[in-house]
């Protein structure tokens, strides 16, 4: 054994690992009027480090990035076009328990969506929901008697 290789024993050098962003989805609600504002939101996102995909769908106002990127930063980005911009706000309404809720309910959403709001999300520790869930096959801890 040498000098040096005694030496590394007890000194290391190594260089802190950088922290990686977790991999998410990114929604944002982004009023697209022409071809060339599709073009400069998707060019604009779509160079930023970690995004592996990203899908426009202009019908709906709806811009998807999929990556290892912080969901703030995204929203900025698309605001740096000029464009007005928000999270999407909107769920698929066979996802929500009471999905015509006066708050739920928004005339803007596209087909198929309503509003994220408490009010039409069931209150956990109600009893009907509790009994319902009880005999369901999604609940694994559910009564099986055949």
């Amino acid at each position: 054994m040498g000098a040096l290789d005694f030496l590394s024993d007890y000194f290391s050098v190594s260089v802190p690992k950088k922290k990686r962003k977790p991999m998410q989805t990114v929604e944002i609600k982004v009023k697209m009027d022409c071809d060339g504002c599709e073009r400069r939101v998707r060019n604009s996102v779509s160079n930023m480090s970690g995004v592996k995909q990203v899908e426009v769908n202009r019908k709906q106002s709806r811009v998807t990035v999929t990556g290892y990127v912080d969901r703030n930063k995204v929203l900025k980005k698309v605001q740096s076009t000029g464009k007005r911009a928000e999270f999407w706000p909107y769920i698929q309404y066979n996802l929500v328990a009471y999905p015509y809720v006066a708050q739920a309910y928004d005339k803007k959403a596209p087909s198929g969506f309503v509003k994220i709001t408490d009010q039409a999300l069931p209150n956990p520790n109600a009893p009907d929901e509790k009994l319902t869930s009880l005999f369901s096959d999604d609940n694994p801890n559910a009564c099986s008697i055949m």
